[in-house]
C-alpha cells in the first residue's frame, strides 16, 4: 500500500464527524415512536443537551467538524444547526427523513434527497457539499441523488482506512471518506426496551473501555499513516460522564502532532488535487 502524503506532513489524518439525528433515529427504528415521548426524548436530549457540550468542547479545543445533518432535524432545530454553522463547522447532507436508503426506489431517493439539500441550504446558506447514509445503507441511486445535489463526497462505506475515488457508474466519480463501526459511540451506548434498541438487548457498554477503542484505533491509524474518521451522535456521547473522555480523546489526538485534523469538505480539496479521480 503507497504511502500517503498528508497535509503539512502529517503522519495521519482525522475527521471528526457529528450524526445530528435527533428523534430521527429513534423514528427510524420504529415510526410509532412518535407517540411514544419517551423514546423521542432521548433525541431530544442530544440537541438541548449534548450539542451544547459538544460545541462548547469543539470551541475549546478549536477543533472544526462535520455534522451529518437529516432535513427534518435542521426544519425542527433551525436555530441550533445555525449555530453549528456560525461556529465554522461543516454541515453536510444526510436525506431529508433517516430511512432506509437501500431499500428505497429511485424516484423516491432522489425526492428525499432533494428535499434534505434544500432544506440544509435555506437554514445555513450554504450547499452542502458531503453525504451519509443513515443506517448505513444505500444503493448507487442514492450516491447518484446526493451528487446530483451537490455532494463532491461520501462518508458511508468502510472498505478502506483512507479516502478514494468511488465509481458512480455514470462517468461520475464521489470521494468516499471511509466509517468503521468500531468508531461510532452511538451502537456502543444506545439502550431502549421498546423498541428495543439492541433488539437482543445487553449492552451499555463501559464508557472508558469504548473511548480506550476510540484512542487504540487513533493510534493506529497515525502509526499506518492513515485516515481516522470518529462519528459521534450528541445524545449518547455528550452525557456528563463521557465528556470528560471526549475531551480526553479529542485532546490527545489533537495534541500529539500527528495528526491533519479536517472536515470532510477540506479533505475532498485536498485528495481531488492530490490524488485526483481518474
Amino acid at each position: 500500500m503507497p504511502e500517503i502524503e498528508w497535509k503539512d506532513g502529517a503522519r495521519c489524518a482525522a475527521m471528526i464527524t457529528v450524526n445530528l439525528d435527533a428523534e430521527n433515529f429513534w423514528l427510524a427504528v420504529d415510526p410509532d415512536v412518535s407517540k411514544r415521548p419517551k423514546t423521542l426524548s432521548m433525541g431530544q436530549y442530544g440537541m438541548d443537551r449534548g450539542l451544547p457540550r459538544l460545541l462548547e468542547l469543539l470551541d475549546d479545543l478549536d477543533i472544526k467538524a462535520t455534522f451529518f445533518v437529516p432535513g427534518s432535524t435542521a426544519a425542527a432545530y433551525a436555530e441550533k444547526v445555525k449555530d453549528v454553522a456560525a461556529r465554522g463547522h461543516e454541515i453536510a447532507l444526510r436525506g431529508y427523513e433517516l430511512l432506509n436508503w437501500g431499500l428505497l426506489p429511485a424516484e423516491q431517493a432522489a425526492a428525499d434527497m432533494e428535499k434534505g439539500a434544500a432544506v440544509l441550504k435555506n437554514v445555513v446558506g450554504a450547499q452542502p457539499r458531503g453525504y451519509r447514509a443513515p443506517i448505513a445503507e444505500f444503493t448507487l441511486d442514492t450516491l447518484r441523488a446526493a451528487h446530483a445535489n451537490g455532494a463532491v463526497y461520501s462518508s458511508s462505506l468502510s472498505s478502506d482506512d483512507r479516502p478514494f475515488w468511488f465509481d458512480l457508474g455514470n462517468g461520475e466519480k464521489l470521494l468516499e471518506i471511509p466509517v468503521h463501526w468500531a468508531l461510532y459511540d452511538l451502537p456502543y451506548f444506545a439502550f431502549n426496551y421498546h423498541p428495543p434498541m439492541p433488539k437482543g438487548q445487553g449492552r451499555i457498554a463501559n464508557s472508558a473501555q469504548v473511548f480506550n477503542n476510540f484512542r487504540e484505533e487513533f493510534l493506529g491509524c497515525a502509526e499506518r499513516g492513515l485516515c481516522y474518521v470518529l462519528q459521534l451522535d450528541p445524545q449518547t456521547a455528550c452525557t456528563p460522564g463521557r465528556m470528560p473522555l471526549l475531551r480526553g480523546l479529542l485532546t490527545e489526538i489533537k495534541e500529539s502532532g500527528a495528526a491533519w485534523l479536517a472536515t470532510g469538505g477540506e479533505m475532498y480539496d485536498y485528495w481531488s488535487a492530490v490524488y485526483p479521480a481518474k
